[in-house]
């Protein structure tokens, strides 16, 4: 399955101009199997894209990207989320506390949103997103070989905010995400790979075969 796992719907991302019915119009069209609603601080579309996934019958996730005081995080598989912002370590704990997972965002863009150098030091981070839609190449380098260094689980997502980057990254599981449950357990497991879009396919990052 090819799920992207960063998107950002306009109702409570308000730097984003994509309505979650164009979203999933546009996902059905790139190829997309799932996609996961991860909007800044807020879970609040998690109610109504639950409806639209069963009035459709395409799998919908909602998850948070938090911006803690040193960085943007992905988490997954949460009920509740601090209103405060707080420091990683303690997002990281608060997340696992309630049997969720996260995922670094972007973590070498440069523009002081991703954990960047606090990697060597936050314990607990389950996966690092390798292919981000809107973060340079260089950037993706970096990433991977903390992936390799620190043997995080890699993913993919387009941190889409405009509908010609939808789904232009995802990850790839090759088992079949039916729940969040299923979704967190593949993630924590590291059963997932990043993957990109291009010639009207999918194509799977292997990580293992760049030389570095």
């Amino acid at each position: 399955m090819f799920i992207d796992l960063h998107m950002h719907e306009k109702r409570y991302s308000l730097d984003s101009t994509l309505a979650l019915e164009e979203i999933v119009e546009i996902a059905k069209k790139r190829g997309l199997d799932a996609i996961c609603i991860t909007d800044h601080d807020s879970m609040g579309l998690r109610e109504y894209a639950e409806e639209y996934s069963k009035k459709t019958g395409f799998p919908i996730f909602v998850g948070i990207e938090y911006f803690s005081l040193q960085g943007d995080i992905l988490a997954f598989g949460i009920d509740h989320y601090p209103e405060d912002r707080i420091s990683a370590q303690e997002f990281i704990d608060y997340v696992h506390e309630q049997g969720g997972v996260v995922v670094s965002a972007h973590p070498f863009r440069h523009n002081r949103r991703g954990l960047e150098g606090y990697l060597d030091i936050l314990k607990g981070v389950d996966a690092i997103e390798i292919l981000n839609g809107s973060t340079l190449p260089d950037a993706a380098m970096v990433a991977v070989q903390y992936a390799r260094k620190y043997g995080f689980a890699i993913t993919g997502g387009s941190d889409c905010h405009y509908p010609d980057k939808v789904g232009i990254c995802a990850t790839y599981f090759p088992n079949e995400i039916k729940t969040m449950d299923d979704l967190v357990s593949a993630i924590r497991n590291r059963e997932c790979q990043p993957a990109f879009h291009q010639d009207y396919s999918y194509y799977i990052w292997d990580i293992n075969k760049l030389l570095l």
